[in-house]
């Protein structure tokens, strides 16, 4: 991990990091280097999830493939702009998208094409796109207790026994840990501030600000975007032809109807499912309109919106292929090994936040850190409390959560961080890299908080 991390901040090559932190973990496993690569990739590109994120990324391809060829995109950004097309009425919007459209893939995917065009025409760069993304999807789904993330946890609160034996008593210990969750909530409202720009940028994002305001590069120069820009936008004439409710407003329904749908009569968001049917749907409704002349063209489309994804593909692949690889060498076990002995009621929240942030960040999954943490700190606190159930075991349960999602939010491993630079066009490291200073801010000020209070 750390190998990778140092190639990612010199190289700025979010690939070549990635797989170097893979193979000198090969060497560290032990026996045939080249044979514990492959099985690294066999093992981890192989499991279902693995394919499940690969389905949700190539139909976004494709359905934003749809979209710009149809000219919907261009149509729908002069619409808005007619409600005002500043930089900060544009972040705004798109800040005020993630927090309606609450899912952790759903919301940089969805959001993050609809609100580009309209972006680039702001003149704000890709990465502080990608940053309201990002900041505006896991961090918004801990605060909402009926969601996958909120059943998640409230399971793993269960199964520690002591005072919270039912679901119920689960979800009452989620819901009084959510006002101690510092870190999102910081992190959204810093957000906020940053798009009404009241909070001045700084680090390398004053930088990139400062490229576009003052060079017009919207990325910068040599920047690999996860998502590669159309060659068939539709504009001009086409747009003008476009049909917003139809080619737009009714695949985002779609999506979300199927999603929302799926969650309450199955308890199991479909998110793959959902944006195949918006696809099916978007590509018969343009073959009868005569916007996709033939099945030729519309074959072309997808290849195109297939291509145009294929770098955040191996992005994800080779993420998860790190992850796998850190996982078999221990390295979030021994992290929780050696600060067990200094855990204590004084520190006990502090620590939980921190050694949490820190797992996250290494494997980049909040999820795995969770399933790590939470049986570590919850039995710790309840001997603090005497089994009984306070603000204490509130404040560990939250600091937890908010330690997973500095790493969901920070990590160049996270498949949601990888997510919100698809979505924004952006070059991945480069919107690691200009996050990560906003990301540790909001984390050192939830460490004094959890010191403090």
């Amino acid at each position: 991990m750390l190998v990778a991390l140092v190639l990612a901040f010199s190289t700025r090559s979010a690939a070549l990091s990635l797989l170097g932190g893979v193979v000198i973990g090969a060497f560290m496993i032990g026996g045939n280097p080249a044979v514990e690569l492959n099985a690294t990739f066999q093992s981890s590109l192989g499991t279902n999830e693995f394919i499940w994120v690969c389905e949700i990324i190539v139909f976004i391809g494709i359905m934003t493939e749809l979209l710009q060829r149809s000219g919907v995109l261009t149509a729908f950004s002069k619409k808005l702009a007619g409600y005002g097309d500043s930089p900060r009425s544009v972040k705004l919007t798109t800040w005020v998208m993630g927090l309606l459209i609450v899912d952790d893939y759903f919301s940089p995917l969805l959001s993050g094409p609809i609100m580009r065009p309209l972006s680039d025409k702001a003149g704000i760069p890709r990465e502080k796109l990608a940053f309201i993304l990002d900041s505006t999807s896991a961090s918004v789904c801990v605060l909402v207790p009926f969601l996958s993330w909120g059943a998640y946890l409230i399971s793993l609160i269960m199964v520690q026994g002591g005072p919270v034996t039912t679901a119920s008593e689960g979800m009452s210990v989620f819901i009084h840990a959510i006002p101690y969750n510092f870190y999102p909530i910081l992190l959204v409202l810093f957000t906020l501030g940053i798009c009404l720009h009241i909070i001045p940028d700084f680090g390398p994002m004053r930088k990139a600000e400062g490229r576009a305001r003052n060079e017009g590069l919207l990325l910068r120069k040599g920047a690999v975007p996860l998502m590669s820009e159309s060659r068939a936008v539709g504009s001009g004439a086409e747009a003008a032809k476009s049909f917003l409710i139809a080619n737009l407003l009714v695949p985002v329904v779609i999506v979300l109807g199927v999603a929302v749908g799926s969650y309450v009569f199955y308890d199991s968001i479909l998110i793959a499912e959902a944006f195949m049917i918006a696809v099916a749907y978007l590509s018969i409704s343009m073959l009868i309109t005569r916007q996709l002349k033939s099945v030729g063209h519309l074959t072309d489309a997808a290849m195109a919106g297939i291509l145009s994804v294929i770098p955040a593909i191996l992005i994800v692949a080779l993420a998860y292929a790190l992850n796998a690889t850190t996982q078999s060498l221990g390295a979030a076990e021994w992290i929780i090994h050696v600060s067990e002995g200094i855990m204590a009621p004084a520190t006990v929240v502090a620590l939980t936040f921190l050694l949490t942030a820190v797992i996250s960040f290494a494997t980049g999954t909040s999820w795995g850190a969770y399933a790590l943490m939470i049986p570590l700190a919850l039995p710790l606190a309840y001997s603090f409390t005497g089994g009984v159930v306070d603000p204490l075991v509130y404040k560990t349960v939250a600091a937890v959560v908010g330690g997973g999602i500095f790493g969901d939010h920070a990590s160049p491993l996270s498949d949601t961080s990888v997510l919100a630079s698809a979505g924004a066009g952006s070059d991945h490291m480069d919107h690691v890299i200009t996050q990560i200073p906003y990301a540790v801010l909001i984390a050192v000020v939830t460490l004094v908080l959890y010191l403090v209070v």
